[in-house]
């Protein structure tokens, strides 16, 4: 399993690629708001409102990513029928860890 996480696969879609870098570096100025609203002291609920924020915006990253693993990765492999089993089972699996099963 190491091995696979290694390998530079390039699967997710250019465009796709574009949207979740910019996306990505939106939540990175999230997260040093959140960090300047913490060492400001302000009202406890409006830092989880944006902590709350935050957790949806990586969300929506990974739904990306979990779409272009579907379309790309999991259609080949049952296309080609080649690993289609080892490929369903394996995003069988992201998608419990996303949702926290």
């Amino acid at each position: 399993m190491m091995e696979r996480r290694r390998q530079a696969h390039g699967y997710i879609k250019a465009r796709d690629k574009e949207r979740i870098l910019n996306r990505l570096r939106r939540i990175e100025g999230q997260v040093r708001g959140v960090r300047g609203m913490v060492e400001r002291e302000e009202y406890c609920v409006d830092v989880l409102t944006q902590i709350s924020s935050t957790v949806s915006a990586l969300e929506k990253v990974g739904l990306l990513l979990l779409n272009d693993h579907v379309e790309h990765c999991v259609k080949e492999s049952v296309e080609k029928g080649e690993g289609a089993d080892e490929k369903i089972e394996e995003l069988t699996a992201a998608v419990e860890r996303f949702l926290r099963i």
